[in-house]
């Protein structure tokens, strides 16, 4: 995989959330995604950032521009140093929540790209990365 173009974004407000998701929609528009490519992969960022925002206590966004095997892609990829996940695949299932939301976050967001990977350590932080293939 070819990185072609990088940018990073803060995560550490709401409005950086809503910026992050400005350029995920951009960037997705000018590579040519399908509408519904496109809305896929700004509600996968949307709900990974609220999350670094919101359980992560602040963070970072990467976004990359990737080719690989004659196709194009956006490569997200989000990281925090907060609390971490103590079990990964339980916070993966559907209703899983340690906040107030419906708990389709994680889940939600890895049925919306083509790949999706997540490292977290307990006391360290967590990084997810996803990838939407055009």
């Amino acid at each position: 995989m070819i990185v072609v173009k990088r940018e990073q974004f803060p995560l550490q407000s709401s409005s950086d959330v809503v910026a992050a998701r400005q350029r995920v929609r951009q960037m997705a528009t000018e590579l040519r995604f399908s509408l519904v490519d496109q809305t896929k992969l700004v509600t996968a960022a949307s709900e990974l950032a609220r999350n670094a925002l919101d359980h992560g206590r602040g963070g970072q966004m990467s976004i990359e521009v990737v080719n690989g095997l004659s196709r194009t892609g956006l490569k997200l990829t989000f990281e925090d140093n907060g609390p971490g996940i103590p079990d990964i695949e339980a916070a993966l299932k559907d209703g899983f929540t340690t906040g107030a939301g419906m708990g389709l976050g994680l889940g939600g967001s890895k049925r919306l790209v083509n790949e999706f990977a997540i490292e977290s350590e307990v006391g360290k932080g967590t990084k997810v990365t996803v990838i939407r293939w055009r």
